[in-house]
């Protein structure tokens, strides 16, 4: 009797010590993300550790700017089972309630003037003058739509922003006037290429985007830069029109302080890969220590709007987030 309890006790605790791994072995198929261009370093780190983790998973991300990727869900049906926003507004606007139940708000950045040795007056530039050098001749300088990526109209948002700090009332429309079309890109990544193959003198960026892919930065007071939820009233002085959900609408977006947001979708193909991926990201030794190794700085933990939002969040999830 004793040697039957003492084997039927083994047993037990063989398959409970075995539980973890076999649930990483059941866990397989794609992952399909989709995410903000400004996140793809990061994301790429993430992905090989989370597949290194779980062998049976592949990771497949589609990055691009933020507004285009909660489109390809919203209006062109694609599938995804997690969307990554540099505009946690994007995820609200475009896939609450009908794609997504929730919206987890989990890094902050700022903008930044990126710019190589290549740069024209690259020797001269600083945070002073950053604006006379890119009105003066032969300068080429630009950023993101403001119609497909969250950096483009924030992009927007500083220099309208500048030209108040600085009490240049006409600043702002001085740079927009010499900023020409083919200088706005749809993806604020594309502008990276183009620093470093000397096309464009200077690009605006996030300045996690900067440190990731080694260019150098104009820092821009806080006033400007978006970075701090205190400044959210001067801010809110920026206003950009960009379009709307349905074609032939536009919207207006007002300026705020820089924050992501993450969701998972309803309808995921791989539920639970995604919410692994999620619990992974979202912990303080996982995905934020990646993101703040790689300079964007993450809310540790994560932050929810309202205890509505939790209970629609799967279990494993609330524990990494909270009510702010």
């Amino acid at each position: 009797m004793r040697k039957l309890i003492l084997n039927g006790a083994l047993l037990m605790i063989s398959i409970l010590v075995a539980a973890p791994s076999f649930a990483a072995e059941k866990m397989s198929g794609d992952l399909v993300i989709f995410h903000a261009g400004s996140l793809t370093v990061p994301m790429a780190e993430m992905e090989k550790n989370f597949e290194a983790m779980h062998p049976g998973v592949d990771i497949k991300r589609t990055a691009g700017g933020s507004t285009k990727m909660a489109r390809l869900i919203s209006d062109k049906g694609q599938k995804a089972d997690i969307m990554a926003s540099a505009d946690y507004v994007v995820i609200d606007k475009n896939l609450i309630p009908e794609f997504a139940d929730f919206n987890i708000r989990f890094a902050t950045n700022q903008l930044v003037l990126c710019y190589t040795d290549k740069s024209k007056f690259a020797s001269d530039i600083n945070a002073d003058n950053w604006m006379n050098v890119l009105q003066r001749p032969g300068v080429v300088w630009g950023h993101s739509d403001p119609n497909l990526d969250p950096c483009g109209y924030r992009s927007v948002m500083v220099l309208q922003l500048a030209s108040k700090f600085y009490n240049q009332p006409d600043l702002y429309e001085k740079l927009i006037s010499i900023r020409k079309d083919e200088w706005v890109r749809p993806k604020a990544v594309e502008l990276i290429k183009m620093l470093k193959d000397g096309k464009m003198d200077y690009a605006w960026e996030y300045l996690s985007v900067a440190v990731q892919h080694d260019l150098k930065y104009v820092k821009l007071d806080k006033h400007i830069n978006l970075s701090d939820y205190k400044y959210n009233k001067f801010y809110a002085q920026a206003k950009v029109t960009v379009t709307g959900k349905k074609p032939g609408t536009t919207i207006v977006r007002k300026g705020k302080s820089i924050t992501y947001g993450i969701t998972q979708l309803k309808d995921a193909p791989n539920k639970a890969a995604a919410t692994a991926f999620l619990d992974y990201m979202l912990s303080p030794e996982g995905g934020l220590k990646i993101l703040k190794d790689m300079g964007q700085p993450p809310f540790v933990p994560a932050i929810i709007p309202e205890k509505a939002m939790l209970k629609s969040m799967p279990k494993s999830l609330q524990k990494l987030v909270e009510v702010k």
